[in-house]
């Protein structure tokens, strides 16, 4: 099996940085007269005057540059500004952002239990065991229980020092459970709506103000990270952290890459310690160096995505950035992965079959260099069905949810299966569950809580499953990790270095062996034969559990070893 775990130069056909995709680059319409918006990137080793120089040559104006990673935004009204961008020796790739067509994207996964409505809301919702969390709904977050960040934060509630950014569709920040961590200084939206995708824009500038979510998937992942534990909703793992918004996430819930680079590039520039990223970049599910399946303008934006996100990611490493990641919700092995069928999922072309080859092809920002790798479990302890795994790229396991989990109990597709975290009310509205006056719908009641204050103040809250939902269970130890053994530097910073995090993450997860059979077949949970899974490995490294499942009371307890090795 060829590992793609990154190396310094480790795709050398992929040797210079990327460029922000919004849909491959296709030929520029010769009637083109206004303005338009490209990413460009400059080769490897080019200068960022020298890159400014060939933009500038090409008939562009560049209107931002980020010189560390060679990213450019540029704006032309040339009609063949691509193309003589392109075929600039100092320049890598260009593309243009305009609006295609096509729908939001959608994760059904995270929200299966909805599409069983009807089944669900005439079962009920299976009782669990009281948590010992401080809050009224944290009874219900099985997760904390698992992880034992229920016992952590007796210990290590998390420092108000260490800052960890959620890289994603925004934060509400009205939630009375994110607004006593969040951040309005150093959060940033770097995803401006796209009308195409997005829906009309909400602002004259179609830059969401920071603290608004209009998905609610980042505010459900910032709410397992750090909602506060205040005797009000849910608590989160690391209860008194620092919340940043890093809205790299459009509305509709693609992740393009340049604001994913910008978002990094901020997180690493402004002394954040964590960054929990819990998506894959768009608009390919798999970046290939040379997919025979792809056209050459096509491959050659896949090859700038795969050396950008290198680059990026590296660049945060090094500024003292752990970096925690989904594996995502392909139910496959990322050391085999099966044909992709759903790229390009955005752009003029549709999707199409792509064979993909495991030592060419990467899922970013999962693959990327000194990214922690998150799989998802239900409350039983097994994988989640359509949690990916593998030996070459997972690192740990975490609570993820798993609406199917249960076979043969009460609790057998029901809605306390998964996770259950704070969700934008306005949201919860459009999508049917909560009505214009702010009420629970009947027959929501199993999956959407609301708590008020006596004042009136409200937080909503409802289930989701995911890898999404297992990578903040592991960003939240990591920021307690950092809180408990961070140190000063001289000049008034307060962290600890990314190795060492991982290192004490791995070292005090909690072992669990391969299932037995080794084989995992879900039939009683209705699926088919495309679910089963393998796991390879031994019971100190395994291909559903990494190094084990993260445990925020060892973490804390553990003493850190500067020379510790997994």
């Amino acid at each position: 099996m060829v590992s793609k775990r990154f190396t310094a130069g480790a795709v050398a056909t992929a040797t210079a940085l990327a460029l922000t995709v919004t849909g491959a680059v296709s030929p520029a319409s010769a009637e083109q007269t206004v303005a338009s918006t490209f990413t460009v990137v400059a080769e490897e080793g080019v200068s960022a005057d020298a890159a400014v120089a060939a933009i500038r040559a090409a008939g562009g104006t560049v209107v931002s540059r980020t010189d560390a990673v060679g990213i450019f935004q540029v704006t032309s009204d040339r009609a063949d500004f691509a193309s003589r961008a392109t075929a600039a020796g100092a320049l890598l790739g260009v593309a243009q952002q305009k609006a295609i067509g096509r729908k939001p994207k959608l994760d059904r996964v995270e929200q299966e239990h909805l599409l069983a409505a009807a089944k669900k809301a005439a079962k009920g919702t299976a009782k669990k065991k009281p948590g010992t969390g401080m809050d009224p709904l944290d009874d219900k977050l099985w997760g904390l229980e698992m992880i034992r960040a229920d016992k952590s934060r007796m210990f290590e509630p998390g420092d108000r020092r260490v800052k960890v950014g959620v890289l994603d569709t925004g934060v509400d920040a009205s939630n009375p459970d994110i607004a006593p961590n969040f951040d309005w200084s150093l959060s940033r939206n770097f995803a401006p709506d796209l009308v195409d995708v997005d829906g009309p824009c909400e602002v004259a500038s179609c830059l969401d103000p920071v603290g608004t979510d209009d998905n609610g998937h980042g505010t459900h992942v910032a709410g397992t990270i750090g909602a506060a534990a205040n005797g009000f909703g849910v608590s989160g793992v690391a209860p008194n952290v620092t919340l940043v918004e890093l809205k790299g996430g459009q509305d509709s819930g693609y992740f393009f890459l340049g604001p994913v680079v910008n978002s990094l590039m901020h997180a690493a520039d402004n002394g954040l310690d964590v960054v929990n990223m819990s998506f894959y970049v768009d608009p390919w599910l798999y970046n290939c160096t040379a997919n025979p399946a792809d056209s050459p303008e096509a491959q050659a934006e896949q090859r700038a995505t795969i050396a950008a996100m290198q680059r990026t990611l590296t660049y945060a490493h090094r500024k003292g950035v752990t970096l925690v990641g989904a594996l995502g919700n392909n139910n496959e092995d990322l050391g085999a992965p099966r044909t992709d069928v759903g790229s390009p999922n955005y752009g003029p072309v549709a999707p199409y079959p792509r064979p993909i080859d495991n030592g060419s092809c990467w899922d970013l920002p999962a693959e990327g260099p000194h990214v922690i790798g998150v799989s998802s479990l239900g409350p039983s302890y097994k994988k989640s069905d359509f949690s990916n795994w593998g030996t070459e790229q997972i690192s740990v396991a975490a609570p993820g949810g798993w609406f199917r989990d249960g076979f043969g109990t009460d609790s057998f597709r029901t809605d306390a299966n998964m996770i259950l975290s704070a969700y934008p009310k306005h949201v919860l509205q459009e999508e049917g569950s909560v009505d214009a006056d702010g009420n629970i719908v009947p027959g929501a009641e199993t999956f959407v809580f609301k708590e008020c204050k006596t004042n009136g103040e409200c937080g909503y809250y409802t289930y989701l499953q995911g890898t999404s939902m297992a990578a903040p269970h592991a960003a939240g130890v990591t920021a307690l990790i950092v809180s408990k053994f961070g140190k000063q530097d001289r000049h008034g910073g307060f962290g600890l270095d990314p190795a060492l995090v991982e290192q004490h993450l791995y070292r005090t997860a909690a072992e669990r062996a391969c299932p037995e059979p080794r084989l995992q077949q879900y039939r009683n949970e209705g699926r088919d034969a495309t679910y089963d899974a393998y796991c390879a490995g031994g019971t100190n490294f395994n291909g559903f559990y990494g190094y084990g499942i993260v445990d925020a009371y060892a973490a804390v307890k553990t003493p850190l070893k500067s020379n510790a090795r997994p």
